[in-house]
């Protein structure tokens, strides 16, 4: 939790649910940084849908399609999956269509593209080439 919070820029509120994995040291540790804890009710995931959507989107588009060897390769796998995909080029519904860290995209596309592909071929990064 440290680790998450560097330099005094820690979020208003963090939800999570009700596991025992937490023990008593991270509700001393989230009223020490007064970050406002909500627990979702047992059994509910929907009550936090982002996550939900996250997860349900990370499984679909990579987990169904690699085979994890290890820590260190899920690691690696979910850095790029996160770094080079789903922030950068991976259209988001609630953006109308949008990625996140791109500007917008023209009304007309180009014709030439290249694939530039992330995660070794399972998705792909298309950039506009010279004509």
């Amino acid at each position: 939790m440290r680790e998450a919070t560097p330099f005094g820029l820690q979020p208003q509120y963090l939800f999570r649910d009700n596991d025992r994995i937490y023990g008593q040291g991270v509700a001393g540790f989230l009223k020490s940084c007064q970050i406002k804890e909500v627990r979702t009710a047992y059994g509910c995931p929907w009550q936090n849908p982002f996550v939900e959507r996250f997860g349900g989107s990370l499984r679909r588009e990579v987990l169904d399609h690699v085979i994890v060897i290890n820590q260190t390769h899920l690691e690696r796998v979910l850095k790029e999956y996160i770094e080079e995909f789903y922030h950068t080029d991976r259209p988001h519904q609630g953006l109308e269509g949008q990625a996140p860290e791109r500007t917008p995209r023209p009304a007309q596309q180009p014709s030439n593209l290249m694939a530039i592909p992330v995660l070794g071929g399972l998705h792909h990064r298309y950039v506009p080439i010279a004509a």
